[in-house]
This record gives C-alpha cells, sequence and structure tokens, in this order.
C-alpha cells in the first residue's frame, strides 16, 4: 500500500530574515561596482555623513558616503554634478531599503582616464616593469640627492627641510619641471634622463603633492614609465597623498606615500647615525679592554709560571714529609688499639657469664635434654592424657550456648536482664535485647501471642 503523500508546508521568513537574505545576495553580487548618474538631494550630516541619490533619465539610487571614504572624495557631491561612483550595493536594514555604500567618486570624464590608466597598467604590468625583482634597494647614506619636481610650492620648501633637518650638510640638486598640464609629462622624463645622464646622484625623488587624476596624469604616462624604469641611480615615486597611486608608483624602486615621506625614507636621520656610530664605539672601546686585559693576564701567567713551579715543588715536599710523619705516629697508635680490644673482649668474656639470662639459657638447655631421656611409658601417658582432655573440650563447646547460637539461635531477655523463654513474659511495646552469635539487637515487641512449649528434635532449648 503507497504512504500518503503530504506537500511540504513552504518554509515562512520573518522580515529580518529575508531582508538579510536580500542584502547577502546584493552584496555578493555587487561587491564593487561602479554606477554614472547625477546627484541630487545631496546632504552632510554632522557625523560627516554624505547622503545622496544619484539617478538618470529612467531610474534613481540611494547613497552614502561615509566619514573615513569621505574625506579622499576627488569631487565633493553637490546637486547636478554628473560622476561616476564606486563602491559595493548593501541593505539597510531598519528600512529595508538597498543603496550603494560609496568609497570613492569621481567626476564622469574621468571615466576615460580610469580606463586609460588600466589599459597601460596591464601593457607595463605584461612587460615586466612592475616586478619586484628588478627594484633596487636605495643607499643606506646618500649624500647627494636629485629632485625632479616644481620649483614653486610647499612641496620643495617641505623636501629641502625634511632633508637638511634628518641629514644636514646633503648635496641637492633640483631638476625643476612642469608637473600638469600639457608638456608636463615630457619635462618630467627629462628630468629623470638627466640624472640617469649625469651620474651625480645617488637617489632621485620624482613627485609632487597630491589632487585629482586629472592633476596626477602626467606621472600616468607611459614616457615618465618607461624613464623610470631606465634610471641610473634609484628612483623613488612620491606623487600625491596617501591614496593616490600613479604608473610611476608602480614602476619606481619605492613608492612614498607624500613627497615629505620620501624625504624621510631616502636619508636616515643623523642622530639615530651618531647613536650607532657611539654604539660601535662602546663595542670596540669594549672589545679592546678586554683584549687588553687577556694580553695581560697572558704576560703575568708566563711571568709566574716559574714561581707557580718553584711552589709546587714546595708543597710536594712538604707533603711527603707530612707522610712520613703519619707512618711514625700510626704504628705505635695501632698497638695501643690492639691491646685495648683484648683489655675488653675479656670483660665483655667475664660479663657474660654473670649474666642471669645466659645461666638461664643454659638451664634451660639442661632440662630439655633431661627431658628426652624419660621413660617411654610416662610419654605415652601424657599422649593420653592429652587426647582425653581435647575430648571433654568437645563436648564442652558442644554444650556451650555460644555454640548454639553460631547455628542461628539468639537469647532474648528483657530491659531487666531476664531470659524470655514464653511470649507471656513480655506485652507489646517492651524493650528487648538480643544476644546473636556476632553482636546484638535492640528490638521493641510490637505483638505477643502465647502459647504451648515447642521443642525441635535434635535441638537445645535455651
Amino acid at each position: 500500500m503507497t504512504a500518503p503523500r503530504f506537500a511540504r508546508r513552504p518554509k515562512v521568513y520573518s522580515v529580518a530574515e529575508l531582508t538579510a537574505g536580500v542584502r547577502d545576495a546584493l552584496g555578493d553580487r555587487f561587491a564593487d561596482v561602479r554606477v554614472a548618474g547625477e546627484i541630487s538631494n545631496a546632504r552632510r550630516y554632522p557625523s560627516g555623513h554624505w547622503y545622496f541619490t544619484l539617478k538618470d533619465e529612467r531610474a534613481q539610487l540611494a547613497c552614502v558616503c561615509f566619514r573615513r571614504d569621505a574625506a579622499y572624495l576627488k569631487a565633493q557631491p553637490a546637486d547636478g554634478l554628473a560622476v561616476v561612483a564606486r563602491g559595493r550595493i548593501d541593505v539597510y536594514e531598519r528600512k529595508g531599503n538597498y543603496q550603494l555604500i560609496v568609497e570613492s567618486m569621481e567626476p564622469q570624464g574621468v571615466g576615460d582616464l580610469q580606463r586609460e590608466f588600466e589599459r597601460l597598467k596591464r601593457k607595463l604590468d605584461a612587460e615586466g616593469l612592475f616586478d619586484e625583482a628588478r627594484k633596487r634597494p636605495l643607499p643606506g647614506m646618500p649624500r647627494r640627492i636629485g629632485l625632479v619636481t616644481s620649483s614653486s610650492g610647499a612641496v620643495i620648501a617641505d623636501m629641502l627641510r625634511i632633508l637638511e633637518r634628518r641629514f644636514p650638510g646633503l648635496a641637492i640638486r633640483l631638476y625643476p619641471v612642469r608637473v600638469q598640464g600639457q608638456g608636463a609629462a615630457e619635462e618630467i622624463a627629462a628630468g629623470i634622463r638627466y640624472f640617469s645622464a649625469h651620474p651625480w646622484a645617488d637617489v632621485v625623488i620624482a613627485g609632487r603633492g597630491g589632487g585629482s587624476i586629472e592633476d596626477l596624469w602626467a606621472f600616468n604616462e607611459e614616457v615618465v614609465a618607461r624613464a623610470i624604469a631606465a634610471s641610473g641611480p634609484p628612483l623613488v615615486s612620491a606623487v600625491g597623498h596617501q591614496t593616490d597611486f600613479t604608473i610611476a608608483d608602480f614602476v619606481a624602486d619605492q613608492r612614498a606615500a607624500t613627497p615629505s615621506a620620501a624625504a624621510e625614507i631616502v636619508v636616515p636621520d643623523v642622530r639615530s647615525v651618531l647613536q650607532r656610530v657611539g654604539h660601535c664605539e662602546s663595542q670596540s672601546a669594549r672589545a679592546m679592554r678586554l683584549r687588553l686585559t687577556h694580553l695581560s693576564s697572558r704576560l703575568e701567567r708566563n711571568s709566574m709560571e716559574r714561581a707557580g713551579r718553584q711552589v709546587a715543588r714546595r708543597i710536594n715536599e712538604t707533603g711527603q714529609a707530612l707522610d712520613d710523619a703519619y707512618e711514625r705516629l700510626r704504628r705505635p697508635l695501632q698497638d695501643r688499639l690492639r691491646l685495648a680490644g683484648e683489655r675488653l673482649a675479656r670483660i665483655d668474656n667475664q660479663l657474660v657469664s654473670l649474666d642471669l639470662r645466659v645461666r638461664l639459657a643454659r638451664q634451660s638447655r639442661d632440662l630439655g635434654r633431661l627431658a628426652s631421656r624419660l621413660d617411654p611409658a610416662m610419654h605415652q601417658i601424657l599422649l593420653t592424657r592429652t587426647a582425653r582432655l581435647a575430648a571433654q573440650s568437645a563436648r564442652l563447646d558442644a554444650l556451650s550456648p555460644l555454640a548454639i547460637l553460631e547455628r542461628g539461635y539468639a537469647i532474648v531477655r528483657t530491659r531487666e536482664g531476664v531470659a524470655v523463654r514464653d511470649a507471656a513474659q513480655v506485652a507489646a511495646g517492651d524493650a528487648l535485647g538480643v544476644r546473636l552469635h556476632r553482636g546484638r539487637l535492640a528490638v521493641t515487641v510490637q505483638n505477643a501471642e502465647p502459647g504451648p512449649p515447642t521443642r525441635s528434635s535434635g535441638e537445645e532449648s535455651v
């Protein structure tokens, strides 16, 4: 017989469960998206977060940019601004709305530059210009620094100030260039090639301050990237801020987050160098003192070696003299000890003869010998009487009340110690004592039923 089929009950979601499922599905599908649109309803809250809407002619999308990302936006949100926003789709569960979490944003025209950036990055990476194996370490203590940057502005002033503070007396040579605009890339490449053609600098810094992607674009040009790859001295790329990356950063021997950071990287702090030098001097002086002490000890040992041998000989001679004196004293002492031992033995024998225990032991031994010589008949009499005594003991044991108790019987007594032989002697509630073969019991009578005397065949009455 076929079992009846029951329809499966559909799963019932709570609002929170369904919303979380939608959030996970959207988050996995749209974890990193770029969305082009026009900003509307832009507003910034006191928390530092931006809220706005991206829209086109057919739809709109709620967006939020949190304070930690808003500080690095290339363009501040403003109504009517066409942008490309990059981020991830998430769901605000409290209201059930999906929204774009914006992590970066650029004016919409920047999209073409970004595509060109990615194209050139893939090309140069395929050629091996980004390989770590070709990057060179920076010199530990350079004396001549080459700078390729603008001669005006805060960047050059900051780098010069930091270099002078960290290591005064450095030789610094600036190759001034334009860092943005038409022809800037060719000037930057020419500055890098200059320091390659004139082997003067120990290390070169090429960079500029922060800005938009258009402002930094000169350092994304292929001509600059190839000049860096062919640079004679090691080169540090120092372009923009911490979050800015350019093609020059990937090709350079080392990237610095900012131009000021590049100045910190290329030269050591003279104070730390002096501390290391002082430490090395201390170690050298300590090692020299230890060496001199060791040599002095060796010289002292060599000069005193002869005196040491003489002292050892005197000690050996004195030891032999002591051995002779010991031998002269040992023999008389041994004779005196032997005589004293003999005297002690004689006294011990005298004490033994006077000891009562010894005398008793001797008499006991004599009695034993006498008993062994008794008449055999007397011995037989002793055996017979011993057997009779054993038989009488067995009969007494059989008649003993204790033997009867051992077979499971008991002796019952009243509180006054009177043996109970008849049920009429007690009444309900009386306290009785029961003697067993092993131990005693205290019991209370619950019911007393008098009756005729009973006797079991072969068992004793108590």
